[in-house]
């Protein structure tokens, strides 16, 4: 196979895929850094956040455009949705959390569902040309992806290392006891903690859309590789979720070779395995599961 060939119809459809797992994948690190829980409901809020930007695409505005505005109001909805369901479930074991996030999952769908109906859509339609770049193929739309990702991961890099909500973050990931006794708000770093899972899992939804289409079972089929590839990376690393997500995109895409395209999901599963079996912490040394 030419070289070109494979650059063009599988290593930088796989780069694009990665990215998107990644930003999906840091909300799920997040969550379980931080709050100490796997969220299962992740892919249906992505879900949520990816209509709510068809829902603004179809009043006219544009769709990268409507991006932000989606994160946004995603992120009222998760916070919404930590206090309704998960806040006063603190106290108990957090099994009793991963599982109450499930049925939340399947109250998100619902909704997605009601709103939305079952049918697939899309965010534009039409046939996109690739521009070449020196024999390389990039749509407009894979050059965006990668800008609106590398944007998200600089700005989140930048807000963890540098900024006082940050550091507390940071600090309640590390010794949630200690971070309390120390003057750290938990009430608002939990806060702030969903509201930036909320924006990201709209990133990640919307992103996934704009390359494929929505439907009410998209966040579910994502699920499994954004969780992936939070552990393959090492959970509680932003780094982590992005190199895992990387990791896991390119296999997929790569799995073709030896596997019938329909098995690309069960190539997440096989990786998640290995890194369980072979290096529980991850790629980047995160917190054991």
């Amino acid at each position: 196979m030419p070289l070109l060939d494979f650059l063009n119809f599988y290593l930088v459809p796989g780069i694009v895929l990665g990215t998107i797992y990644a930003v999906g994948a840091i909300g799920i690190t997040l969550v379980f850094g931080i709050l100490r829980f796997a969220h299962f409901a992740h892919g249906d809020m992505a879900t949520l956040g990816a209509f709510a930007a068809f829902a603004l695409v179809a009043g006219g505005i544009g769709p990268w455009t409507a991006l932000p505005l989606a994160m946004a109001a995603t992120a009222v909805v998760a916070i919404g949705v930590d206090k309704a369901f998960y806040d006063y479930l603190k106290a108990r074991p957090k099994i009793v959390t991963v599982m109450a996030s499930l049925g939340v999952a399947l109250m998100l769908r619902a909704v997605v569902q009601m709103l939305w109906g079952a049918d697939p859509r899309t965010y534009a339609t039409g046939i996109v040309r690739a521009d070449d770049y020196f024999g390389l193929l990039l749509r407009p739309r894979e050059l965006y992806t990668l800008a609106v990702v590398a944007l998200i991961v600089s700005a989140l890099t930048l807000f963890l290392g540098r900024t006082k909500w940050g550091k507390a973050m940071r600090a309640m990931s590390d010794n949630p006891d200690l971070a309390r006794l120390s003057g750290v708000d938990t009430r608002k770093v939990t806060m702030l903690t969903w509201a930036i899972v909320g924006a990201l899992c709209a990133a990640a939804g919307f992103l996934l859309g704009i390359h494929t289409e929505l439907h009410s079972m998209m966040g579910w089929q994502l699920l499994l590789p954004m969780f992936a590839a939070a552990i393959v990376g090492g959970v509680g690393r932003v780094g982590g979720a992005v190199l895992g997500g990387l990791v896991v995109g390119i296999a997929e895409e790569l799995s073709v070779f030896i596997l019938p395209a329909q098995y690309k999901a069960a190539t997440a599963f096989a990786l998640l395995l290995l890194i369980l079996l072979v290096r529980p912490r991850g790629l980047l040394n995160g917190k054991v599961l």
